[in-house]
């Protein structure tokens, strides 16, 4: 007799219909940048120009959690808790939620006048290119129910949502592009981003996920991610990049983007100290065997 699958009723359900209290305090938490952004317009302070700032926090908090969701993957090997990839779909979702509501909020900045909006997305190139980031986030989400996975089948779904990775280079892209002359935000995610293209790199290679990796990992992409901030600024604007560049060496100024990344690097290092898989036992009879050949 075939039992049918059972698709939870509830975000907050697991596959047995169980409450998740993961699953729960994720979908609680993805709500609260939504209640704080109209917590500000409740109470004025997003004025004089209300709907461009909700605009401005809308699109952050995208980009933010389409690195969040990206993350679920390093964090769940490094802290060993293979639970975390059942949020990381309800996470990927909320990125495109933020992001559709980011482009309807300029829409209704721009008076609804569609015909404006859509010239300004083909006239300005980083509108173009965060217009294209949200149709790929839109086709990502689509095709990240069961049903569809059942459909594109295994491989061709994996192949499909490898694009996420290309993805956010353009979310980075966008980000530094829209950000202007200050790009400290944009560049704390690139360097989060940088931070996930070389643990990628560690997989792709199969090199093992160990304290002195990760160290190495952090290392490189708090490096990194100087790096990026100064060929921001040197290519990207007019500003002064290597004095931008020097204050990375004198954090007691103000601490730079890039000790950030090597923080969090860090604490990942501290981590997988704390979560560290236990080997895994040999068998009972086999164990008895060495002992006796021993």
């Amino acid at each position: 007799m075939l039992v049918p699958s059972f698709t939870p009723a509830c975000p907050w359900h697991d596959r047995s219909g169980r409450l998740s209290l993961l699953k729960l305090a994720t979908f609680v938490a993805l709500f609260l940048p939504a209640a704080w952004i109209l917590w500000q317009w409740w109470n004025g302070d997003l004025l004089p120009k209300q709907v461009t700032e909700m605009i401005h926090q809308t699109g952050d908090w995208a980009v933010r959690l389409l690195m969040l969701s990206l993350f679920v993957t390093p964090l769940r090997r490094i802290a060993n808790w293979n639970k975390l990839i059942t949020v990381r779909r309800m996470i990927g979702i909320a990125a495109l939620a933020y992001a559709v509501t980011h482009l309807s909020l300029y829409v209704v900045d721009q008076r609804f006048d569609l015909v404006r909006v859509a010239s300004e997305i083909a006239l300005r190139i980083y509108l173009t290119i965060g217009f294209v980031t949200l149709l790929g986030l839109a086709a990502l989400g689509v095709t990240s129910t069961d049903a569809m996975i059942r459909r594109l089948g295994g491989k061709r779904w994996n192949r499909l949502h490898s694009l996420v990775y290309g993805l956010g280079a353009l979310a980075c892209l966008h980000y530094f592009m829209q950000s202007k002359i200050d790009a400290t935000q944009a560049t704390l995610i690139a360097g989060f981003f940088l931070y996930l293209m070389l643990f990628r790199l560690l997989l792709k290679f199969r090199l093992p996920i160990t304290a002195w990796t990760l160290t190495g990992l952090a290392l490189a992409s708090g490096f990194g991610t100087v790096a990026l901030e100064g060929a921001w600024y040197a290519f990207g604007t007019s500003a002064p990049w290597l004095r931008i560049m020097q204050a990375n060496l004198t954090p007691d100024i103000m601490i730079r983007p890039a000790w950030y990344v090597l923080a969090a690097g860090l604490v990942l290092v501290l981590v997988s100290f704390v979560r560290q898989a236990p080997p895994e036992r040999a068998p009972l009879r086999l164990r008895e065997k060495a002992t006796a050949q021993g």
